[in-house]
């Protein structure tokens, strides 16, 4: 990737600083790449971190989570977790977008994503997110017929940053998963986390689904259900 910087100064000179990643070079067909040495490349002169895919990275701290959400949450109380999703939901349609583009350049198709096998789409996906630090996932497709599905992550940045807090804090992850899956299946739909590691749980479980099934688990959440009594509701097809 060619960063052009901004300059309106004819006298100063400009410069092309163009991205070289070693080992993508030496193996160019070479698709997954959870090892951090393997998945990022350090300019050191430019202070850029970049990664296999050529977009510029920025590592962050746990302070620097626990920050944000503390800051969220002094200046818009109770809502924070909104504007935390919000921001992952136009995060994930962005990314579904680049997602299209690299997809098919990077594995050289000639055919769209919705013909193509979807675990194996899903799968390409979230591998550059496991290689950034924001966990590794698996989900369950089996439910889809039934306008729902669910994803467990393992190792949420942020839930592993807060700790035990007694209550759900990703929902930057559910904002993220139902920004990308709402505009690869081009339906609107939105996603709930029914289970997280920092309610003393050992990985995160979210509900991606159409909003009837989102209100109805909602519900039963607020009654005491666990995730697992949700999940025995939702395919037993009942609604409240």
């Amino acid at each position: 990737m060619v960063y052009t910087p901004t300059n309106s100064n004819p006298g100063q000179k400009l410069f092309l600083k163009t991205a070289e990643h070693t080992l993508k070079k030496k193996y160019p067909k070479k698709h997954h790449h959870f090892r951090w040495e393997d998945f990022f490349v350090f300019q050191t002169q430019s202070g850029e971190i970049l990664d296999w895919n050529e977009s510029r990275n920025i590592l962050a701290s746990e302070d620097f989570i626990v920050g944000l959400i503390e800051g969220l949450e002094q200046e818009v109380g109770n809502a924070s977790g909104v504007v935390m999703y919000n921001i992952g939901k136009e995060w994930g349609k962005r990314d579904a977008e680049f997602f299209r583009n690299w997809f098919i350049k990077e594995y050289e198709y000639e055919t769209e994503i919705s013909q193509l096998n979807l675990p194996y789409v899903l799968e390409a996906w979230w591998w550059p997110f496991t290689a950034q630090g924001w966990g590794n996932w698996d989900f369950d497709l089996s439910d889809q017929k039934n306008g729902f599905m669910f994803v467990n992550i393992f190792d949420s940045a942020v839930a592993r940053t807060l700790g035990d807090v007694g209550k759900p804090v990703c929902h930057i992850y559910a904002g993220l998963l139902a920004g990308f899956f709402s505009s690869l299946v081009k339906k609107e739909l939105n996603c709930i986390e029914i289970q997280c590691y920092a309610m003393g749980e050992t990985y995160c479980k979210f509900l991606l689904g159409k909003q009837d099934r989102l209100d109805a688990a909602t519900f039963w959440m607020h009654e005491g259900a666990t995730a697992r009594d949700i999940e025995t509701r939702l395919q037993d097809g009942e609604l409240r």
